[in-house]
Order: C-alpha cells, then sequence, then structure tokens
C-alpha cells in the first residue's frame, strides 16, 4: 500500500507515467491501474470455484467410516492407507493417494474439533449435579483414603460433600439422603457422572443399581447420566470437587469419625455460599433458596440407605463379602445361610429369622481385609484352648497382659497333665 500511495501522490504531481515506473520499480500498466483505481475499500477473499475431484463421489463413503471408527478401540481405526485401499479394491477409485490422505487428514481434524466444541448449558433451579472425588484424611493418626461425594446446584452454585470409604451405590444414597434432610427437599432432577456406582449410560441405553432405583422411587426424582467421557456435560460439579478440596481438605483434615465428620461438614460448605455469584453478582446463599424452593418435599420416612444380599459362612464362620473382605460369625456358625445387609459404614448380619448376629465397619478397597471381632472366638477358644497363642483374641489385647496369659495357660497346662 505504501507504493500504491506513492503512486497516486506522484500522478496528482503531475509526474508522468514513465517516470514514476520507473522510479517505483514497477510496470507502467501498473501505475495507470492504481492512478485510475476509484475505491480502495477492503474487499473479502474472492473464493476460488471448487475443482472436481475423482474423491468427491467417495468421500460419504469415507465420513462414513470415520465416524463409524470413533466408537472403536484408537489402534482398530483407519488409516489413510487403508481407506485408499479400500476405496481401490471396494470401490473402483482410480484417483492418487496423496489425495485421499489430505482429505482424510482434513477430515480426522473437523471430528477432533468438533468433539472440543462444548455447549453452554442453562441449568433450572432445583437440578443438580453429583460427582465423587478423592482426598486423604487423617482417621485416629492414620492416613486413610477418603471419597467424597458432591453434589452442586448450578443454579446457585452452592455445593453440599459428604464422605465415604467407598463410593458403591450405598454411598451415594446415604449421602444424597444427607443433602435432602440439609436442604428440606429433595431436588427435581440429578445428573450422574458415568463412572459412578450407581449406574451408567451406553449409547442410548441407561441401566442403573438396583438399591440407587428404590432410591430414586422412595424420593421421586429424576436422574440421568453424562455421556462417557463428556465431563463438560455436568461442569458445575467438575469445578466443584477442586474447590472443595482446596478450601475444606487443606490441611489434611483429622477426624475420629466420619459419620459426625459429615454432619459438620455440610455446615461448612453452606458457610461458604455468603460469596457473589460468579455471573449473577447476588449471593449464592440467596439464590439457593430458589433452589430450596423449586424443590420437591421430603417423604414421610427416610429411605434405609443399605443393600440387603444373602451370604454363606465358610467352616471358620466368616461371611466372604465382594469376593475380598471377610467378616467372622463365629465358628458356631459355620457353612450356614446369613442375610447381610451393607450400608455405607456397617455391615449387619442377621439369621435367615430375622435375628440379629453381628454389626461391623464395613471394609472397603480391593485388598483382601478381616473384619476385627476376637469376642466371636472366645466361645470356640474355651473349648480348644491349645489355639491361644495364634489366636485373635491374643493379637488383641496388650502384650503385658498376653505374657501374663500365655503364664497362666503354662500353669493350666502343666495342671491337667
Amino acid at each position: 500500500m505504501s507504493t500504491i500511495l506513492s503512486i497516486r501522490r506522484r500522478c496528482a504531481d503531475g509526474d508522468s507515467v514513465a517516470e514514476i515506473a520507473r522510479e517505483e520499480g514497477v510496470s507502467e500498466p501498473t501505475v495507470r491501474k492504481y492512478r485510475d483505481m476509484e475505491d480502495f475499500s477492503p474487499q473479502p477473499a474472492k473464493r476460488r470455484k471448487a475443482r472436481v475431484s475423482k474423491l468427491d463421489p467417495y468421500k460419504a463413503t469415507i465420513d462414513s467410516w470415520l465416524v463409524e471408527d470413533r466408537k472403536r478401540r484408537a489402534k482398530q481405526r483407519h488409516t489413510a492407507t487403508r481407506i485408499f485401499d479400500r476405496l481401490v479394491a471396494e470401490c473402483g477409485y482410480d484417483g492418487g493417494y496423496t489425495t485421499v490422505q489430505k482429505y482424510v487428514k482434513e477430515k480426522k481434524s473437523q471430528l477432533k474439533s468438533a468433539n472440543g466444541q462444548f455447549l453452554k448449558l442453562e441449568w433450572a433451579p432445583g437440578e443438580a449435579q453429583v460427582d465423587f472425588d478423592v482426598c486423604d484424611f487423617r482417621v485416629l493418626g492414620v492416613v486413610r483414603e477418603v471419597h467424597y461425594l458432591v453434589v452442586t446446584f448450578p443454579f446457585s452454585n452452592v455445593s453440599l460433600a459428604q464422605c465415604f470409604w467407598g463410593e458403591t451405590s450405598e454411598c451415594v444414597c446415604e449421602g444424597l439422603k444427607a443433602v435432602f434432610e440439609f436442604c428440606g427437599g429433595v431436588p427435581l432432577r440429578l445428573v450422574f457422572d458415568n463412572a459412578t456406582g450407581v449406574g451408567r449410560r451406553v449409547g442410548e441405553r441407561v441401566s442403573a443399581v438396583d438399591t440407587f432405583e428404590r432410591f430414586a422411587a422412595h424420593y421421586g426424582f429424576e436422574f440421568a447420566f453424562c455421556n462417557p467421557a463428556s465431563g463438560n456435560e455436568k461442569g458445575a460439579v467438575e469445578n466443584a470437587v477442586g474447590v472443595i478440596r482446596r478450601n475444606l481438605f487443606v490441611p489434611m483434615p483429622r477426624v475420629d469419625s466420619l459419620r459426625a465428620y459429615n454432619k459438620r461438614l455440610l455446615g461448612k460448605c453452606m458457610a461458604r455460599a455468603g460469596k457473589p455469584h460468579y455471573l449473577k453478582g447476588e449471593p449464592e446463599s440467596q439464590l439457593f433458596a430458589e433452589d430450596a424452593a423449586a424443590m420437591a418435599g421430603l417423604p414421610a420416612k427416610p429411605f434405609r440407605a443399605a443393600r440387603v444380599d444373602a451370604a454363606k459362612t465358610d467352616k471358620y464362620g466368616d461371611a466372604v463379602i465382594d469376593g475380598r473382605h471377610r467378616y467372622p460369625l463365629g465358628p458356631e456358625r459355620g457353612q450356614r445361610r446369613v442375610i447381610v445387609e451393607l450400608g455405607a459404614f456397617e455391615a449387619s448380619f442377621y439369621e435367615p429369622d430375622g435375628s440379629p448376629i453381628a454389626t461391623f465397619e464395613r471394609a472397603y478397597g480391593d485388598a483382601p481385609t478381616r473384619a476385627s471381632d476376637p469376642v466371636s472366638q472366645l466361645a470356640l477358644l474355651c473349648r480348644k484352648p491349645g489355639g491361644w497363642r495364634n489366636s485373635a483374641v491374643r493379637a488383641s489385647i496388650p502384650e503385658s497382659l498376653s505374657r501374663a496369659m500365655d503364664a497362666m495357660g503354662k500353669v493350666f497346662m502343666s495342671s491337667r497333665q
């Protein structure tokens, strides 16, 4: 443009076309072109007329193959070479490989870009999103991994949390029940991550576990699951799990009981709701009042968040739950059928007629564990005192007392002899 401006000025000063062309280093027709041009306004680029390609009749076929690929493993998807070979063998394509390669690259880029585009979602009062995350707590002096359930109300941006040892359906139901009772109502709709313990969505098919379906029927709310790998569909709770971890779980909490801590935790979460909403400007607590007003009422009776199942004890009287956790019910109940009620924190065992047997702290995790109940071994130990040295009873008492008991045992055995 600087050259054009110079040409226009020199033409206005009366310089000859030949002189301007020689000194500006351009041709005389170029000088005449810009001397006579009347409009220098920016113009949109003219679109070139698309050239007809031999690949055009096959693009729809290629597109269908690439879209279908997104349902398969990454290592079993079409490469450009494989698409070219199939076009030649199956469709009679007689063009070049480079044309196919270029189109496949562009199409894959378009599909990848479309997958990363998110819709801005609107959430009405009374709707909630649910997700889990993990952190560490110091429980009775021991560092343990804790799973915390977060329920976020996107309309007000208020988030409430509850902590558990696992992410089972019983934990979800127990956490949601506590949130419902704290709010004084039931959200109209809950959206869950596709990896939670309550169910999942595969394509158009949605499946939920029996305990959670009963829970939803009891409280009467609608629920949905996100598409796989689509955390943006519940972006509010995705952000909230990090906010709660950074603000409430740092430094590491020191607790004696998760149950007691959960009751305090709901109040701590609400204490953070005094700040203004990041978009609406109003206090989150004020907006949460609209969330609460839109919720349905609580049912007359609370839901018992537990899974009931049958189990059979082994010859030692241990009931094995989830294939790896052993609960000792006593040798006298060896190889018998019992009923187990698995809650978020407890595992309770009953006789087939409903008579209670024992209640243990529920075990979680992948590693095999055995619940501790030395008392259940006392009756058998009285009948078989020779097993004292390696018994669970001896291991559960202080070392000084166990040594005294060892001495008493030696005296008792010698007297029998």
